[in-house]
């Protein structure tokens, strides 16, 4: 009895102590001249989803870095990119944003590829809010809701900018949330594209939308039925903010080039707060944030400011598990409680021991 006790905690104390000291999961993957913006994870084939700048094509990466092809549509406009993706787990689709860049004309589109046959199943042109203005917007970042509904951001960080499509499930598309929330506060100056509003976008199992915009650094909560927005009060601006996305305990994600933030609320987002921030590598310029596997926080380093630039050659890329220090904190101090009640509880049964013995003395004598 007295070695099955010390298993037993043993064990707790050794799973507890592998998970918060591991090292983060480190995935570097080959592919030349990629330079990802898009970073997506599929739950039912674990693995992640990564587009290329140029090339048409959308590739599975492996936890181990085994990069293959998974999609390649030579349909598309030559010059065109893979923005934002993310996973209809229900409907196992690939819902993935594209838009041109020069010298072609602007273009964007919604595409959804069927992850089992791999085919696409529709290509939605996403058309300008205001058929006045020329057609200079970029398609940005997708989420998707249960019923197969995506929500696509616009990143015109202008006033005529900074609006959301709806495209349902069949491919129809229509202009979801004109909010004049959006273009309420002013912009961050030293944000570095011109085209930098709306963002990163996360759909909330409660029925709304999160939204972050780079030139501001808020925050936005979107109604998903009417579109209706409101600001969400955080303790600090998330600054850059780029990609977002969202935990199943509530946690939400923000990456920037700079950082990553998490965030917590009590109140369905009305109000949050940034409990941490991890420091990043801005050299490889981070874009988007995932959350794979076990609930593991992982970032995109594509150096994409490089892709843009015209400075091609680079081969290798990253996928990288970032960690909260104030999360482990938290989950040591649940160790030193669980090892403080096993030890109790061993005493206890130390001390119920003896009193047996005694009074089996007791009895003999």
């Amino acid at each position: 009895m007295s070695f099955i006790s010390f298993l037993f905690l043993g064990i707790i104390v050794i799973s507890i102590t592998s998970s918060t000291t591991g090292k983060p999961h480190i995935i570097n993957f080959q592919s030349p001249n990629l330079y990802p913006e898009g970073l997506a994870y599929d739950p039912l084939a674990q693995h992640f989803i990564v587009g290329a700048l140029r090339h048409r094509t959308i590739h599975s990466v492996s936890a181990a870095g085994v990069v293959q092809t998974l999609i390649f549509d030579p349909s598309l406009p030559p010059n065109t990119s893979f923005m934002g993706m993310t996973v209809d787990t229900l409907n196992n689709r690939l819902l993935a944003v594209i838009h041109s860049y020069p010298p072609l004309p602007p273009f964007n589109a919604l595409a959804a590829y069927d992850l089992g046959t791999r085919q696409r199943l529709f290509l939605s042109l996403l058309p300008d809010a205001d058929a006045s203005i020329s057609p200079r917007f970029v398609a940005n970042a997708v989420a998707v809701d249960f019923k197969g509904n995506a929500y696509v951001t616009n990143s015109l960080g202008n006033s005529e900018g900074n609006f959301i499509w709806k495209v349902n499930a069949g491919g129809e598309v229509s202009i979801f949330s004109r909010s004049p929330i959006f273009t309420q506060y002013p912009v961050d100056r030293n944000a570095p594209f011109s085209y930098c509003g709306l963002n990163g976008i996360a759909y909330d199992s409660k029925g709304f939308l999160l939204v972050v915009q780079t030139n501001t650094g808020k925050m936005f909560k979107v109604d998903a039925e009417d579109g209706t927005a409101r600001t969400v009060l955080l303790n600090e601006d998330l600054h850059l903010a780029d990609g977002i996305s969202i935990r199943k305990d509530g946690v939400v994600l923000v990456v920037s080039q700079n950082q990553l933030w998490f965030l917590r609320s009590s109140d369905s987002w009305g109000e949050g707060v940034v409990f941490d921030k991890i420091d990043l590598d801005r050299e490889r310029f981070p874009t988007s944030v995932v959350v794979g596997r076990e609930e593991r926080v992982y970032v995109l380093y594509g150096s994409v400011l490089e892709g843009i630039m015209g400075n091609g050659g680079r081969e290798w890329f990253q996928i990288k598990q970032v960690k909260s220090g104030r999360e482990s904190e938290n989950e040591n101090i649940w160790m030193f409680v669980l090892l403080g009640l096993g030890l109790a509880y061993f005493f206890f049964w130390r001390f119920q021991m003896k009193q047996l013995v005694k009074n089996m003395d007791k009895k003999t004598n």
